[in-house]
């Protein structure tokens, strides 16, 4: 438990800070597609008899990679269901080779953060340094370019320079969260908490930092429950992150409407007039 604990803080950490600039810049169908596509990583770092999160994190980095070469020349997104494609269909031939479906690939797929070990802490905790740190080093040209890419071009910031950076951090970042939420649920730490936390807030570091604490709780309160019904925590953290984004659109409705009706103007709409300005006076 004191393990399960100890990663979850630090992958919801690393979730809440990298989400934010996924949902920023409408690249949710891209967390979604590493993770699941990494999957063959595992599936051929269990064949040859090395480790699994070793696996994952290659074939994670090398998908990022190419989503984002291939999109330079095409539709982001065809070019992300692509590469998405060609890592399964890798994972289907390394399973094919083995008898035995290990335990290990399914946790990544599943999540199982009730069983983590001892040894698999450091691991996460280098990973997620990095990740953090990738963020503070790039984030005033990386907003800028998120929310204003004809103004990050005019002042030197390359667009493409930093969505292949940024497709770097989301490739390390999704293969640290999969121990807790595995492959197939890595939208509810990614997306959920970040997402509520810009309806909630205008302000991007404001919104970042709301996005960790929702994060964190989440993962806490999922662990909770889990112990105690032994049900998977990725069923909690993922209807807990479609919870919390839908009560943060309630709160804004609700804010919108007493505006409305007291004069004010509304929230929501405030928020989305404010946020450029906002971002922009951050970054």
């Amino acid at each position: 438990m004191i393990n399960a604990w100890i990663v979850a803080t630090m992958v919801a950490v690393v979730a809440g800070v990298v989400g934010f600039f996924v949902v920023m810049r409408g690249s949710a169908f891209v967390a979604d597609a590493v993770p699941q596509g990494a999957f063959a990583g595992a599936a051929g770092a269990s064949l040859i008899g090395v480790s699994a999160l070793l696996g994952l994190t290659v074939f994670a980095l090398a998908g990022a990679l190419g989503i984002g070469l291939l999109g330079r020349r095409g539709r982001h997104d065809v070019a992300t269901a692509l590469t998405l494609v060609l890592m399964l269909g890798l994972g289907a031939l390394f399973l094919s080779f083995t008898t035995q479906y290990s335990s290990e690939i399914f946790a990544l797929l599943f999540g199982e953060v009730l069983g983590i070990s001892r040894a698999e802490i450091l691991p996460v905790a280098l990973l997620g340094l990095v990740c953090v740190a990738a963020i503070a080093v790039l984030y005033r040209p990386l907003l800028l370019s998120s929310l204003a890419p004809e103004s990050g071009a005019a002042r030197g910031v390359s667009a493409v320079r930093m969505e292949l950076a940024f497709l770097v951090v989301v490739a390390v970042a999704t293969s640290m969260t999969l121990p807790v939420v595995g492959a197939l649920l890595i939208f509810s730490l990614m997306i959920g908490p970040p997402a509520a936390a810009r309806v909630l807030t205008s302000s991007p570091l404001r919104a970042m930092a709301l996005s960790v604490v929702i994060a964190v709780v989440l993962a806490w309160v999922s662990i909770v429950l889990s112990y105690q019904t032994d049900w998977p925590v990725g069923f909690f953290v993922g209807v807990g992150g479609a919870v919390c984004y839908a009560l943060g659109r309630g709160w804004a409705a609700w804010s919108g409407s007493r505006g409305s009706s007291s004069g004010r103007p509304a929230r929501a709409g405030a928020s989305e007039s404010r946020e450029p300005a906002s971002a922009a006076s951050d970054s």
